[in-house]
């Protein structure tokens, strides 16, 4: 599960970095920090709003190729399945290994 988790979270930092920079977006930033940090707001836009189509998508039972299409914008076709956490004591256990 760790390479779509990873994917997922790469692919919008990737895609956030690019429209920044390839649109302009008619922001004047001087300051790496500043240049950063809208790069980081408009992933995490971009993110969320492909997040929010594929819940959205999956709740009402959105065609197939919408989800498919959201999910590969996303750097993964599916969302990553976690296991239950319920069972604390198997997690301390796990985590001590």
């Amino acid at each position: 599960m760790l390479f779509p988790s990873a994917l997922r979270t790469l692919v919008p930092m990737l895609a956030g970095w690019a429209i920044t920079v390839l649109s302009g977006l008619g922001l004047h930033a001087d300051s790496t920090t500043v240049a950063g940090g809208i790069t980081v707001a408009v992933a995490a836009c971009y993110y969320l709003l492909f997040r929010i189509v594929e819940r959205l998508a999956e709740k009402m039972g959105g065609p197939a190729w919408l989800l498919l299409m959201v999910g590969l914008l996303l750097g993964y076709a599916r969302p990553p399945q976690y296991e239950s956490g319920d069972d604390i004591e198997a997690l301390i256990r796990a985590s001590r290994r």
